[in-house]
């Protein structure tokens, strides 16, 4: 106990010195020891990481799952699951649950209707959606975010530990130089120049692990370079499987009027519209829509009755990819000129731009005027 109690003595008295000194050096009462400029340096540099990777990771997490966060920034479900011992469950994404929404919608309405058919086939690729989705997350959590967290809660908080050492032995060394000052005995002046002594080494030694510890942020750049590469493969994977969802939806949507006849004119305007609004009679020109919602300069699919031989300009709704050299690629916004043939399948049309020339889908354009 008394063991105890001495230490505990003088533990209190070296940090009320550190803190005397401490305090004369910001007064500008006392001298500093500065640290090697490069050492200065590694601990900007160390401390530029931890900041910008502190706000990367959580401003990833909002982008990937927004959800309430503590002022830690911790995630509450993570931190409850945490303190449970339990592994996180899958969450079902949002699109996942408007896709079964719909499905048992379509089975309340009638599968064999119109709209529960449609309500089906936009479902099931909500569901594909957000199937997607959820593995752009795991992905993303797993080669970007874990990274990211082992280094602020390992890797930061061990070089965090060591600076503070290395600032104890600095405070330390300088106490010691202050008492070879006021040292006027020999006697007096020997014992301090020994304490000195010992203060300089330990302060170079803690002075070399620190800066070893910080020469390895340049590993910790390298390592979060390959996560990001990681990540933005899995953010572009996920798009572009988005992309060709939809385009395969557009599709069967397509298909699923034609086989359904074209609605009445007087039930929908739509735009864009399918080519099963597309007359087939041999007269040229247009009438104007009538419909409200009908931007002014364009003429509705419905009652626009293209000439076998003219053509028109037209503006293109969506990216397409053209299947084959027969067909012609489109940018989404571009104007093309296009036209129909005798025999022609009325889902298509001939596209041109410039010397580009090829079948080009209905659905995917708004004539103009």
């Amino acid at each position: 106990m008394d063991f105890n109690v001495k230490k505990l003595a003088s533990d209190a008295g070296v940090f009320f010195t550190r803190a005397v000194q401490f305090t004369e050096e910001k007064l500008g009462q006392a001298e500093k020891t500065e640290l090697d400029p490069h050492l200065e340096n590694l601990i900007a540099r160390a401390e530029g990481t931890k900041n910008w990777t502190e706000k990367i990771l959580r401003q990833t997490e909002v982008l990937l799952q927004p959800n309430p966060i503590d002022h830690t920034g911790a995630r509450i479900e993570e931190f409850i699951y945490d303190k449970l011992d339990k592994k996180l469950p899958s969450k079902t994404t949002n699109a996942e649950l408007l896709g079964q929404h719909m499905l048992d919608a379509a089975n309340e309405f009638g599968p064999g209707t119109p709209y529960g058919a449609t309500l089906i086939t936009v479902g099931e690729y909500q569901k594909r959606l957000g199937a997607a989705e959820r593995d752009f997350l795991h992905t993303s959590a797993s080669t970007f975010l874990t990274p990211l967290r082992n280094f602020l809660e390992g890797d930061w908080r061990t070089i965090s530990k060591e600076r503070r050492l290395l600032e104890n032995r600095r405070l330390d060394l300088d106490i010691c130089k202050a008492r070879l000052k006021k040292a006027k005995q020999a006697e007096t002046k020997a014992a301090a120049e020994h304490e000195l002594r010992v203060a300089q080494t330990e302060f170079d030694r803690q002075a070399e692990v620190t800066r070893l510890l910080l020469e390895g942020i340049s590993s910790t750049h390298l390592n979060h370079l390959r996560c990001l590469h990681d990540f933005a493969e899995a953010q572009a994977t996920y798009y572009a499987q988005c992309h060709r969802f939809m385009q395969d939806l557009q599709r069967e949507l397509a298909r699923g009027n034609d086989v359904s006849g074209s609605l009445p004119s007087s039930d929908v305007c739509p735009n864009p519209v399918s080519s099963t609004f597309l007359s087939e009679t041999s007269t040229t020109g247009a009438t104007v829509s009538s419909c409200p919602n009908q931007r002014p300069g364009t003429l509705p699919m419905e009652h626009t009755q293209l000439p076998v031989t003219g053509a028109r300009k037209a503006k293109v709704l969506y990216d397409y990819d053209a299947h084959d050299g027969s067909e012609l690629s489109l940018l989404a916004d571009e104007l093309i000129t296009v036209y129909t043939v005798p025999g022609m399948d009325p889902d298509w049309l001939i596209g041109e731009r410039g010397n580009q020339k090829g079948k080009v889908p209905v659905t995917y354009l708004e004539l103009l005027s």
